[in-house]
């Protein structure tokens, strides 16, 4: 046998790497040319990004991948989505398909598998598709809410700023400072008082039950002392007391005539005007009253 020629030899180089190309790219899709899947059709509206090769799941597992996207120009139909999935998996009748995509832009198809034992979708059926919003829906949906923050956003880092800018701001912070420094001196001082308190306290104890001792010993005198007695010699007294009091009030006694007569008041009145009388005239006219001579008394 001839041995192969040199441009034999590199047109099966060159074939040989066309085919590791194709199968090389088909495998960075995540198109696997050698398992055995089943193609099936899934219609969505909006297919939000969805290209080929994007992974397929159920029930976070998965089962296939997009094969091709088909396109109607004439807008008469919905986009519709070749796919192909294990031939394993059963996909019930009912079942329905969402596109989801994270954060970092990746797009990928979850099956949502009906609870249907009896009926299922068979190969080359349509399944019909939405779209889930997930985290960069919900991002957009509080978008017009945070345009309107905003400005009182602004206008609150605003008002901090020109807070953090007054003077008077650092000066309340020095004299917070101060008075920390001071409540630490006093609590200082507070504890050694505590302390001198607690050496006296025995002391304070002693007189304290002293104390005691004498209340309880005046209690024990007040016990023993004839309550009963002694309240009667009060009634007794008070008794008196009233027995008198009723005896002047009373215009029969002597006491009584003498504070109820208004006759004998007017004659005391009397008396003293006609004492106070006289003893002015002795004063002015001493010589009518006592007359002394040596040689014997004239007559006027």
């Amino acid at each position: 046998m001839k041995a192969l020629t040199k441009e034999v030899k590199i047109a099966l180089v060159a074939i040989a790497g066309v085919i590791i190309l194709f199968f090389g790219m088909n495998f960075l899709k995540g198109l696997n040319l050698f398992s055995s899947t089943d193609d099936y059709f899934i219609e969505f509206k909006d297919i939000s990004g969805l290209s080929s090769s994007c992974p397929i799941y159920a029930d976070g597992f998965k089962v296939g991948t997009v094969k091709s996207v088909i396109y109607d120009y004439t807008n008469e139909h919905p986009t519709r989505v070749v796919v192909g999935l294990d031939k394993q998996i059963r996909i019930p009748k009912g079942s329905t398909a969402e596109i989801e995509s994270d954060l970092m832009g990746n797009v990928k198809v979850n099956l949502l598998l009906a609870n249907n034992p009896r009926e299922r979708v068979m190969p080359g059926e349509t399944i019909s598709g939405t779209i889930q919003s997930g985290a960069m829906g919900k991002v957009a949906a509080m978008v017009p809410t945070i345009e309107k923050m905003l400005p009182k956003l602004d206008s609150i880092l605003g008002s901090l700023n020109a807070l953090l800018a007054d003077p008077a701001l650092a000066q309340s912070l020095h004299n917070v400072q101060t008075i920390t420094g001071n409540l630490t001196t006093s609590t200082a001082e507070l504890n050694t008082l505590m302390r001198t308190l607690n050496k006296g306290v025995p002391t304070l104890m002693t007189k304290a039950n002293g104390v005691l001792d004498n209340t309880t010993t005046l209690t024990s005198n007040l016990a023993a002392l004839d309550l009963a007695s002694t309240k009667q010699q009060i009634d007794q007294t008070l008794s008196n007391v009233n027995e008198i009091t009723n005896k002047m009030n009373s215009k029969d006694g002597t006491v009584g005539m003498l504070l109820n007569d208004p006759g004998l008041y007017h004659r005391l009145n009397s008396t003293v005007s006609h004492a106070d009388s006289l003893m002015i005239d002795l004063k002015q006219h001493p010589k009518r009253y006592v007359h002394f001579s040596v040689f014997g008394r004239k007559d006027k």
